[in-house]
């Protein structure tokens, strides 16, 4: 019974999934920088940097390319260890979409990301992160993805450039909808994320991308509150 159903989850994971088809030019156009962002959603459970510990789920580095349950210090659910095979790209691209769908079972509570781009951005990134990363075509040379000047917007967050790292940035502890109540210059926009960091352990947002949210929150949730949903 448990080869079995190794057998049917082999084949799961490795059926076509939306958008597995041009897997290929979703990781020559990857961001690692922005997977980075998206890898905020995955932190409660798991880390990611050389000789970390295990949380809910097992350490990521070195992830891409391994193989499936390696971890021997880490308590696999009885479906993911039955599994073989290593993580490819497109392996982890099926899982990623719909965890507890592609391997029934498995103890992890993520959902998944329905977003194609975040899901290459956020392998490249992992791919980064490995003493021995793998040839994901642009990807892996960490070139960063030139965006145009407007990027779709996400779930509830309005069209913009900006919406896919403010996306990737707060929900991984906030529903959207908390974002787009407020009506903030950018000033105490810029103070709300270091009190975030302090009483609620967000990771600290640096740099490009915490300018890219900011400017976006400012121009999108200003005190004008030019996006305000409608009631």
């Amino acid at each position: 019974m448990i080869r079995r159903t190794a057998l049917l989850l082999w084949v799961s994971l490795a059926a076509p999934v939306p958008g597995a088809a041009d897997m290929e030019s979703r990781l020559a156009a990857a961001d690692p920088d922005r997977g980075e962002q998206v890898f905020r959603r995955c932190a409660a459970c798991h880390t990611v940097e050389r000789d970390g510990g295990t949380r809910a789920g097992p350490n990521l580095w070195g992830i891409v390319g391994a193989p499936v349950a390696r971890q021997e210090r880490f308590s696999y659910s009885a479906t993911m260890a039955a599994l073989d095979g290593n993580w490819t790209p497109e392996r982890l691209d099926a899982y990623l979409t719909r965890p507890r769908s592609v391997v029934r079972g498995t103890s992890t509570e993520f959902r998944g990301l329905a977003h194609p781009r975040d899901r290459a951005d956020l392998i490249v990134y992992l791919n980064r992160m490995s003493n021995s990363p793998i040839d994901v075509g642009g990807g892996a040379a960490g070139a960063r993805r030139a965006t145009g000047p407007e990027e779709d917007g996400i779930g509830l967050l309005a069209t913009g450039t900006g919406a896919a790292e403010t996306h990737a940035a707060c929900t991984a502890c906030h529903s959207e909808r908390i974002v787009i109540q407020q009506g903030l210059p950018r000033r105490q926009w810029d103070e709300l994320l270091d009190w975030m960091v302090d009483e609620h352990g967000m990771s600290p947002l640096r740099g490009r991308i915490r300018d890219t949210v900011l400017d976006y929150l400012a121009r999108q949730y200003g005190p004008d509150r030019p996006n305000y949903p409608a009631r």
